[in-house]
């Protein structure tokens, strides 16, 4: 998976490319850590070129979530494609996540 992340004013936005598994989300998760651990973080993931979601990807994105909460922060994700948006559906993600 290729990751990309640029910051503008006090949003990091994070363009993912490729498949969120059990081989890339360990990857991601370290990736994204020093941005969603700071308070009040605001985060933008866009998942135009993301192919897949597994169950691993999932976790970490859960994890992202809480410590938006705990953090005062934000996550939102955004141009979700029909197939990973039925995983959110499915999973009932859709109902934790802010998409966009």
């Amino acid at each position: 998976m290729k990751i990309e992340v640029k910051q503008e004013s006090d949003i990091f936005l994070v363009e993912l490319e490729g498949r969120m598994d059990t081989n890339t989300s360990p990857e991601f998760q370290k990736e994204m850590e020093p941005y969603y651990t700071k308070q009040g973080f605001k985060m933008i993931l866009n998942f135009d070129k993301l192919d897949f979601v597994s169950s691993a990807g999932l976790r970490v994105l859960l994890l992202i979530q809480k410590k938006s909460k705990a953090l005062d922060g934000s996550l939102v994700i955004k141009n979700v494609k029909p197939e990973i948006q039925e995983v959110f559906d499915m999973t009932g993600f859709s109902d934790i996540l802010t998409i966009e």
